[in-house]
C-alpha cells in the first residue's frame, strides 16, 4: 500500500517499517478501514503516505495509535484540500457537543487528528508555507475559543457573571495572542504567548457567592491553561507562555484594561512595545477588543517617526548576537545568525520606528510588512526578495524539524536519518545539498541584519565633535571663530540662551543626555554652511521646539546626511527653517534624500496619497484630515527643497504646488461625498455621478499656486432642485450640496496639529459674499449670461475644473467657453478693464513709489497683475475670433496662443512671458526668505518699460498707465 521508489534507501526502510507497525495494530478491523480508505487513491496516495510515514516518526506512530484517525481524514477528503475559514471551529464544537464529551480529551484528540493533517499536507507540498501556519494558528485559535467558552459556563454557574462596577455590563476574558500566533503565524509544534485581559473592575452577580472580576477570570485564566498545556494521556494542546503579560511572572494573571494602559504608559519598556506589536484579541467582545487595541496604539506606535527606539532596537540586535555565540546557536534555523528571528527583527524594527506614521505598518503578518516596506521605499526590493525567499524556506526548514517528532525545536538534527528525512521534504537531493541552501539565505539574510541598524561610532568618530569644547560651560566664541563662525559673540549667545533656559532645565536625562551629544555635531554641521551663523540661527528656534521630543534629535544623531540636508535648507531658506520648527515630524522626509529632492508627478502624488489613507476608514474624518495635512506639508517641502537647491524651475514649481491642491481637493471631495451620504443618502438625479464639481480661479485655476496660496474655489451641482436625497433622513438636493461645500471647507480650513490644509476663498462665486455656496448649473450659466460683471467675466479667463463630476465640469466648461466668445465692444471692454485695475492699483497699493524706490512685484506697474489684465482683456476681445484661446487658463499658454494667432508680436508675447516669470520667480524667493514682494526700483527696469510699452498699445492714452498713476 506504500510507495518507497522516490525515498532513499533509509528512508525507504523507515516507512515500511512504520507501515508494518500500523498492520500489527492489535485492532484488525481498524487496519482494513484504513486499507479500505486508501484502496480508492492508492496510487495517488502510495507516494505520499510512504513519505510521511518516513519523513514524520510523530505522524507513524500516531497512525500506529490510532488508525481511525487517518482513515476518518482519507473519508472526508480533508488531507486533499484545505479548509475554509470557520470550518475548524465549527468540527471542534460539534466534538464538544457530543454526549459524554469531556473538555481536555476532546482538545488532545482533536489537535492530535489536526496536527496530522497539517503535517502531511506540509511534507507532501500539498499547503505552502502560509497554508501551514494559518491552519496551525486556526487550530489553537478554535481550542482557545471554545476552551474558553465551556469554563466560562462552569464558572458562571458556580459564581454568576462577571459585570462591570460602573454599569452592570456583562464582561468576558479578552485573550491577547501575542507573537507568532498573534500573526497568525504559529509553526506546527509551537507554544502561544498569551495575555489575559478583562474590560472593567467589578463582582460577580452570583446569588450564592460572589467573586470580584479579577478573581474570576484568574480561576478562568488558570482553567485555560490546564485545559491547553496539561500533558496526559492523550497528550497536550498547546504549550501555554505567560511571561509577557505586565510584571512577567510575578504579576496578575488577569489584568483589567485600566491596569493595563497604566502599566505600559509609566513602566512599558521598549521590548514590550516590540513584543505587542503583533498582539491580536482572539476571544470576548470583539468591540472591546478593539477597544484595547485602540488603547494600547500609542504605547506601541508613536505619533511621529520614532528614531528615540533606535539605541533600544540596537541593544537588542546586540542581545541576539551575543545569545548566538554564548549559546552557540549557530546550528538553529530560528536563533542563528541569518535565522527567522533576524527577519522578524529587520520588519518589526522599521515597524516600531515608522508604523506611528505609516498606518499600513500596523499590520501583524510579516510577509505583508515587507512588502509595504518596499512600497515604501524602506527597503529595496531586492532586500525584500532576499528576505521573503528566506522566511519562507527558514519556515519550510522549521516545520520539516517538528513535524518529524512533534518536538518544539528549531536545531539541525544531527542524527543521519532525521537529515535526509529533512533534506527530503525540503526538496533537496541529499543533506549537504541542503546545507549549501540553507547557508545561502542566512547569508543574504545575516547581511540585511548586520546593515539594519548601525553600531554606534567609534571613539575616533565620536572625539571628532569632541575635540573642541562645543558645549557646556567651557564653550567660547574663539572655538566657534576657528570654526569658521563669523559672528562668534552672537551665536554663543544665542547657544547660551538655549543652555540656560527653563525648557533645558526641565529636561529628563535622556533629553539631556540626547541634547548633549547633538549640539557639538549641530555646530559641525553648521559651520560648512555658507553663511554658519545664519545656518545656527534658524535652525535653534527648532532644537527648542524639540526638546522635550528628543527623538528628533536622536533621529538627526543617527542619520549625519539628515543633519547635513537640515542644515543646508535652513540656511537656505527661513520659510522651510520655520515649517520644520513648527513641525518637526516633516524631519521625516529628510531620510530619504532621492524623495526630498523629487517632487513627484500627479499620477503619483494620486496614489501616494492612496497609499497614504489606505489603513484609514473612510468615516474615520480626523484620521484623514491628520493624513492630508501631513501628505501637503511633506510634498510642498519637497517642492521648497528641490527649488531652493536649484532642481525645480518656476513655472514647475506651480506646476507641483498645484498639483497637490488639486489631489487633496479631489480626495477631500471624496472624504465629503462620503460622510454626507452616509447620513442622509445621495441627491436624486437622472444620471449617475455626484452631481457636483469644484472650479478652482485664480491662481489654482492659472496652474499657479504659491506656497502660502489660498484656494479660489466655485461649487456647482447639476441636479433637480426639488429633489431630495434617498436615505433615512433624507433633505433636499440643495441643502444637501450646501453642506457638501460646507463640509469640504471645514477639511480645508480646521486647524489640527498640522495647521490648515488651504484657506479658501469663495467670494468669486456668483453673486459673491451674499450667493448660496453651492450653484446650480442653471443658476451659474444665468448669472454669467445676464448679472455677472466685467472683472467676473476676467476671473472666468482662469476657472478650471479641479475636482469632482465631470459631465457636470463639461456643462460648466461650455457656459465658460460661450461666455468668453461673446462678441464685444473692445474700446468699451478696454475701459472697464483699465478703470477695474486703478481701482484695484489704488486699494491694494499702500502708496505710490517715485522712480528709484521700491517695486511692487504684483501691483507695481508693469507688474504681474498688469500682465494678467492684459491677457484676460485679449481673451474677452479676441477669443471669438480665436477660440484657441479659451482652451486654457494659465497665462503663459495664453500668450503664446496670442502670438501664434498675430495678435500679439512674437516680440510682445516673448517680452511679457520673460518678465511675468522674471517677477513671479523673484516672488518665490522672497517667499521662501520670508520677505515681501518688493524689490529695489533698478530692479526689473527694463522689463517694467516693456510690460508698460505693450499696454500702451492695448490701452492707448488717455487711459492708459500714466492715466492711472494720477
Amino acid at each position: 500500500m506504500i510507495d518507497t521508489h522516490a525515498l532513499t534507501s533509509s528512508l525507504a526502510t523507515a516507512a515500511a517499517t512504520a507501515w508494518q507497525r500500523i498492520q500489527d495494530h492489535p485492532d484488525a478491523g481498524a487496519v482494513r478501514a484504513l486499507e479500505t480508505a486508501l484502496a480508492p487513491s492508492a496510487a495517488e496516495l502510495a507516494g505520499p503516505l510512504a513519505r510521511v510515514l518516513a519523513c514524520s516518526p510523530f505522524v507513524a506512530e500516531t497512525v500506529r495509535r490510532q488508525p481511525a484517525v487517518l482513515t476518518e481524514l482519507l473519508s472526508s477528503g480533508l488531507l486533499q484540500r484545505a479548509l475554509q475559514p470557520g470550518d475548524m471551529l465549527a468540527e471542534l464544537r460539534t466534538w464538544l457537543a457530543e454526549p459524554g464529551a469531556e473538555l481536555n480529551p476532546v482538545l488532545r484528540r482533536f489537535r492530535q487528528r489536526h496536527m496530522l493533517r497539517i503535517v502531511w499536507r506540509d511534507f507532501c507540498r500539498s499547503a505552502d508555507t502560509l497554508e501551514t501556519v494559518r491552519d496551525t494558528s486556526t487550530l489553537a485559535e478554535s481550542c482557545i475559543a471554545l476552551a474558553q467558552e465551556q469554563l466560562t459556563a462552569q464558572l458562571q454557574a458556580r459564581f454568576g457573571t462577571p459585570r462591570s462596577a460602573r454599569n452592570g455590563e456583562a464582561q468576558q476574558l479578552i485573550v491577547i495572542a501575542m507573537g507568532k500566533l498573534g500573526a497568525r503565524e504559529l509553526n506546527v509544534s509551537s507554544d502561544i504567548d498569551l495575555i489575559f485581559a478583562f474590560p472593567e473592575a467589578g463582582d460577580t452577580d452570583g446569588e450564592r457567592r460572589s467573586i470580584s472580576n479579577a478573581e474570576f477570570f484568574t480561576k478562568l485564566g488558570q482553567g485555560l491553561i490546564n485545559a491547553l498545556d496539561q500533558v496526559t494521556a492523550d497528550g497536550f494542546v498547546f504549550r501555554v507562555d505567560m511571561r509577557l503579560r505586565p510584571y512577567g511572572e510575578s504579576g496578575s494573571l488577569a489584568v483589567n484594561f485600566a491596569a493595563l494602559e497604566e502599566y505600559y504608559q509609566e513602566q512599558g519598556r521598549d521590548w514590550e512595545r516590540y513584543a505587542l506589536i503583533k498582539a491580536r484579541p482572539i476571544t470576548g467582545d470583539p468591540q472591546r477588543g478593539a477597544e484595547l487595541m485602540d488603547m494600547l496604539r500609542p504605547f506601541v506606535f508613536r505619533r511621529y517617526v520614532d528614531f528615540g527606539v533606535i539605541e533600544s532596537l540596537r541593544g537588542m540586535k546586540q542581545m541576539i548576537n551575543s545569545e548566538v555565540r554564548r549559546r552557540g546557536l549557530q546550528d538553529d534555523v530560528k536563533l542563528g545568525h541569518g535565522g527567522i528571528r533576524e527577519v522578524e527583527f529587520i520588519a518589526q524594527c522599521f515597524q516600531l520606528i515608522r508604523g506611528g506614521r505609516d498606518l499600513a505598518l500596523q499590520q501583524r503578518e510579516l510577509l505583508l510588512i515587507l512588502e509595504e516596506l518596499c512600497t515604501l521605499g524602506c527597503l529595496p526590493p531586492e532586500a525584500v526578495f532576499d528576505l521573503r525567499t528566506a522566511y519562507l524556506f527558514l519556515r519550510d526548514s522549521e516545520h520539516a524539524i517538528q513535524g518529524y517528532l512533534d518536538q518544539q525545536t528549531q536545531a539541525l538534527p544531527t542524527d543521519a536519518l532525521q537529515q535526509q528525512a529533512m533534506a527530503t521534504v525540503m526538496g533537496c537531493a541529499d543533506w549537504p545539498a541542503y546545507l549549501a541552501a540553507l547557508a545561502a539565505h542566512r547569508r543574504r539574510v545575516a547581511e540585511h541584519f548586520r546593515d539594519l541598524i548601525a553600531e554606534p561610532e567609534s571613539d575616533e568618530e565620536a572625539a571628532t565633535a569632541d575635540e573642541l569644547p562645543l558645549w557646556g560651560d567651557d564653550l567660547t566664541a574663539a572655538a566657534l571663530a576657528e570654526l569658521g563662525y563669523r559672528d562668534a559673540s552672537d551665536s554663543l549667545e544665542r547657544l547660551q540662551a538655549l543652555r540656560d533656559s527653563s525648557r533645558v532645565a526641565t529636561l529628563q536625562a535622556e533629553g539631556r543626555e540626547r541634547l548633549q551629544q547633538f549640539m557639538p555635531r549641530l555646530l559641525l554641521a553648521c559651520a560648512e554652511a555658507s553663511d554658519p551663523d545664519r545656518a545656527l540661527q534658524r535652525i535653534l528656534p527648532f532644537v527648542t521646539a524639540v526638546l522635550r521630543r528628543s527623538a528628533y534629535l536622536a533621529l538627526l544623531l543617527e542619520n549625519p546626511p539628515a543633519l547635513a540636508d537640515l542644515v543646508l535648507l535652513c540656511d537656505a531658506s527661513p520659510w522651510i527653517a520655520e515649517q520644520l520648527q513648527r513641525h518637526p515630524v516633516l524631519l521625516d522626509e529628510l531620510l530619504d534624500r532621492a524623495s526630498l529632492y523629487t517632487a513627484p508627478d500627479k499620477s503619483r502624488l494620486a496614489d501616494a496619497l492612496r497609499q497614504q489613507v489606505a489603513r484609514l476608514a473612510p468615516d474615520d474624518l480626523e484620521g484623514q484630515m491628520d493624513a492630508l495635512r501631513y501628505f501637503k506639508a511633506a510634498h510642498v517641502l519637497r517642492v521648497a527643497a528641490s527649488e531652493v537647491v536649484g532642481r525645480l524651475p518656476l513655472m514647475q514649481v506651480s506646476d507641483k504646488l498645484t498639483w497637490i491642491a488639486d489631489v487633496i481637493l479631489e480626495h477631500v471631495l471624496s472624504v465629503a461625498w462620503s460622510d454626507l451620504t452616509a447620513r442622509f443618502g445621495a441627491p436624486s438625479r437622472e444620471s449617475s455621478g455626484t452631481g457636483f464639481a469644484v472650479f478652482g480661479y485664480g491662481k489654482l485655476g492659472g496652474i499657479e499656486l504659491s506656497y502660502s496660496s489660498d484656494l479660489d474655489l466655485v461649487f456647482i451641482f447639476d441636479a433637480d432642485a426639488q429633489g431630495v436625497t434617498d436615505g433615512e433622513r433624507s433633505i433636499d438636493n440643495i441643502r444637501f450640496y450646501t453642506r457638501l461645500g460646507q463640509r469640504i471647507i471645514h477639511i480645508l480650513e480646521t486647524r489640527m496639529t498640522l495647521g490648515q490644509l488651504y484657506e479658501v476663498d469663495m467670494r468669486l462665486r456668483p453673486s459673491g459674499a451674499s450667493g448660496l455656496l453651492a450653484t446650480s448649473l442653471k443658476g451659474f450659466r444665468s448669472y454669467q449670461e445676464e448679472s455677472a460683471w466685467t472683472w467676473e467675466h476676467q476671473a472666468l479667463v482662469r476657472a478650471r475644473h479641479v475636482a469632482g463630476d465631470p459631465v457636470v465640469a463639461d456643462a460648466v466648461d461650455a457656459v465658460r467657453r460661450s461666455i468668453l466668445e461673446r462678441e464685444r465692444d473692445a474700446a468699451a471692454l478696454a475701459e472697464e478693464v483699465v478703470a477695474m485695475r486703478a481701482r484695484m492699483r489704488r486699494e491694494l497699493l499702500p502708496a505710490q513709489l517715485p522712480d528709484g524706490e521700491d517695486f511692487d512685484l504684483k501691483q507695481g506697474v508693469g507688474g504681474i497683475v498688469d500682465i494678467e489684465f492684459m491677457v484676460q482683456y485679449a481673451v474677452l476681445a479676441w477669443s471669438r475670433r480665436v477660440p484657441e484661446l479659451v482652451r486654457w487658463s494659465d497665462n503663459i499658454r495664453i500668450l503664446e496662443t496670442l502670438a501664434t494667432a498675430g495678435l500679439l508680436s512674437e516680440h510682445e508675447s516673448s517680452t511679457l512671458v520673460g518678465a511675468y516669470l522674471a517677477f513671479r520667480s523673484a516672488a518665490h524667493q522672497l517667499a521662501l526668505q520670508q520677505l515681501p514682494g518688493r524689490v529695489g526700483g533698478e530692479r526689473y527696469r527694463e522689463q517694467r518699460a516693456s510690460v508698460e510699452a505693450v499696454w500702451q498699445r492695448l490701452f492707448p492714452a488717455p487711459s492708459g498707465l500714466t492715466e492711472q498713476q494720477d
